[in-house]
């Protein structure tokens, strides 16, 4: 067995935290999930609260954290437009404030740091696809800068820490993610369509729907980051995703035949700064991490699916139980 590390994963009762989790867990190391639960939900993990090897913190990263660790994977922050626009202030906080108190664990304990950052770096990209070597078209006073340049100085942060106190960081540039656990108002295209489509409503398209956007399945995402921790030189930054892209109207027709909906599409004007194309070159990751994106689209959708439908049939059966007590 390979040998057991205690990992830190802030954000880990998120979306990627919770599968990230897991795989560290079968993997046979000990876990310290810290999170705020601002977005996070204690239903995505907990399945693992009685396993002896995993500990949940209740933790904001905003303030400084004691703990012993071997690894820190940084995925602490709002990731959809809706979360992370609702508290910008808290948003940009988070990838500030919140990435110096976790370089400054990782200096003081030794331990290497992933900060999970973002293809929102890009912006609205000029250059197709985008290769680590683009350094973006940022509105730096857009509502969404809060993410965009919150992520990008934590970025500048890690190779400052690295540069200057030599702490071991990785850094990956993560693309449009989805599969189960996504929450029901996750506010991503690929969740709103979904539930749109199983509950019946017409699919917001904005714009025309000709924007496209490359889908990478959470199971693909995890092995791509545990790569990057685990490689013993490279750092990045490294761009994990799918370089498969799909326009979103056409996207929202598979959702359609796969849900088996009688949903139509209604159209809206496009969001500020919403990026036209987003695709990641990833030939990097293939070299340095042998790394790519091995689930298709199809499969998963379908999985994404039948966890929403889950989800709905739990939310619709609450009231009942409420009114039967």
């Amino acid at each position: 067995m390979a040998e057991r590390k205690t990992i830190l994963v802030t954000g880990g009762s998120g979306f990627l935290g919770s599968h990230l989790c897991e795989v560290l867990l079968e993997r046979g190391h000990d876990v310290i999930c810290a999170d705020n639960f601002f977005t996070g939900s204690k239903e995505n993990i907990r399945h693992l609260l009685t396993h002896d090897h995993f500990e949940l913190l209740r933790h904001d990263i905003v303030e400084p954290l004691y703990v012993e660790c071997d690894e820190i994977y940084n995925l602490a922050c709002p990731a959809s437009p809706v979360h992370y626009q609702e508290n910008p202030i808290k948003t940009i906080k988070t990838s500030t404030v919140g990435m110096v108190n976790m370089l400054g664990l990782a200096k003081r304990v030794g331990a290497r740091i992933l900060q999970a950052s973002t293809s929102e770096v890009y912006g609205d990209p000029e250059v197709h696809p985008q290769p680590e070597t683009y350094r973006g078209n940022v509105n730096v006073l857009s509502p969404r800068a809060c993410y965009d340049e919150g992520k990008r100085v934590a970025e500048a942060l890690c190779m400052d820490y690295h540069r200057q106190n030599g702490v071991d960081i990785r850094i990956a540039r993560i693309f449009n993610t989805y599969g189960p656990r996504m929450d029901l108002n996750d506010g991503r295209v690929v969740s709103n369509f979904i539930v749109q489509a199983l509950r019946g409503d017409p699919l917001t398209i904005y714009g025309q729907g000709t924007q496209t956007r490359s889908f990478c399945y959470v199971d693909d995402m995890i092995e791509g980051l545990i790569r990057l921790m685990e490689h013993p030189t490279f750092f990045g930054p490294v761009n994990v995703g799918n370089p498969e892209e799909i326009p979103v109207r056409i996207l929202a027709e598979q959702i359609l035949r796969l849900t088996r909906s009688r949903s139509r599409l209604t159209r809206k004007p496009l969001p500020a700064d919403d990026p036209r194309q987003r695709c990641p070159d990833i030939r990097l990751a293939k070299t340095k991490l042998r790394w790519e994106p091995r689930v298709p689209l199809e499969r998963g959708l379908k999985e994404t699916i039948a966890w929403f439908k889950t989800q709905l049939r739990e939310e619709r059966a609450q009231p009942a139980r409420r009114t039967k007590r």
